[in-house]
């Protein structure tokens, strides 16, 4: 059975099991340690979990843990695909509801991604990928999620030739959340791609409608410090580049760090001045799309070497660590089930006044067993 067919027969079996995410949050529960979710923060999550359709779970989700606090708060991210049942789903809700911002949103990006002649589709293909803030909010409303495609058909290599391309994917995003891409963003863009070395790739694009207007770009395959030396420049950042490159050149001495990616933000002709820094400890330009599950220990060098940054939480890196497991089967109604959960990349952050802040992204992935 291959990867598609699997996450048909999970929605199949989900759609059964007459719950919401909510459900397959509780499961997690039981194992994550409170250093990461404290009980106030699990409502949180919960409450958010409840909107959605337990079908979701076929797809890859997960939380994002801060390892720089003390507070045991979490945000939550899920993904689904155009033309399944769990992108039926959110059709029916928005025809039934004009009201559900989220479901009409979700519909609007689906059916910018499903038409087999559309530029968008050839290069990103029809994955949606969704980024609840839940701690990081502070308890303020947020009426919409991040958004972010991947352009995975037609990858946007360093050298300066995919403008169009790029242009194609900050349109859709832009315009399905009711912004306008403006001339300044444009040339922003312009510029990033045109710096990028021939090495990298343009992994991800994203847009926060609850937070400050930009794109988010995350540029993956820096090899050296020199390279990400020139591109800063190249782009004109007016962050601290020097405590950048002094983060990168620790962890490439600590860890078997094989390559550096760089998570931007793009504004109204300039940069945001924090660079979120994703530090890949194997090689993540590969058409095997399980090589993120089925290694499970690969982060433990990079958790060890954060333990020498005193800005981090040890507690939270303690409970990190045993967020990893070997997979273990849920008993469901309609069906058993594989979970997998392991640690999908981490990412430090350096912002104004040199704050630092690491995250660690964690995954879930669910499968039915067939009958």
């Amino acid at each position: 059975m291959n990867f598609e067919e699997a996450v048909k027969l999970t929605q199949d079996q989900l759609s059964l099991e007459s719950g919401t995410m909510r459900d397959l949050f509780n499961y997690s529960r039981g194992w994550t340690q409170s250093d990461l979710v404290g009980e106030r923060e699990w409502e949180q999550l919960l409450e958010c979990a409840e909107k959605l359709p337990i079908t979701l779970g076929a797809f890859p989700f997960g939380f994002e843990f801060p390892l720089h606090t003390e507070s045991p708060e979490a945000d939550f991210g899920v993904s689904l695909t155009g033309g399944t049942l769990t992108a039926k789903i959110f059709s029916d809700r928005a025809k039934k509801d004009r009201h559900d911002t989220l479901s009409h949103t979700i519909v609007r990006f689906l059916n910018s991604l499903s038409n087999p002649q559309s530029t968008l589709r050839d290069i990103v293909g029809e994955k949606l990928m969704l980024e609840f803030d839940i701690g990081s909010a502070k308890n303020k409303a947020s009426d919409l999620p991040g958004f972010f495609l991947r352009p995975n058909r037609r990858p946007i290599e360093g050298g300066g030739a995919q403008i169009d391309d790029i242009e194609i994917i900050a349109e859709a995003l832009v315009s399905c959340v009711g912004w306008k891409l403006s001339e300044g963003e444009r040339q922003q863009l312009e510029q990033i791609h045109k710096a990028q070395p021939a090495t990298t790739r343009i992994d991800s694009f994203g847009v926060f409608p609850s937070r400050s207007r930009g794109v988010r770009l995350a540029v993956m395959g820096f090899e050296s410090q020199e390279s990400l030396a020139s591109f800063f420049s190249d782009v004109h950042f007016q962050g601290d580049i020097a405590e950048v490159l002094a983060i990168t050149s620790r962890f490439e001495e600590r860890a078997a760090v094989v390559r550096n990616g760089v998570n931007l933000d793009v504004q109204d002709g300039q940069l945001g001045t924090a660079v979120g820094i994703t530090a890949m400890v194997k090689p993540r330009f590969t058409n095997d799309p399980r090589y993120w599950i089925d290694d499970p220990d690969v982060w433990s060098t990079f958790i060890n070497a954060l333990r020498q940054e005193e800005w981090v939480i040890n507690e939270k890196l303690d409970a990190l660590a045993r967020w990893v497991s070997k997979p273990k089967i849920l008993f469901g109604k309609a069906s058993n089930y594989i979970l997998m959960r392991g640690i999908h990349h981490m990412k430090i952050v350096v912002s104004e006044g040199q704050t630092l802040k690491a995250k660690a992204y964690v995954f879930m992935v669910l499968s039915a067993l067939e009958s």
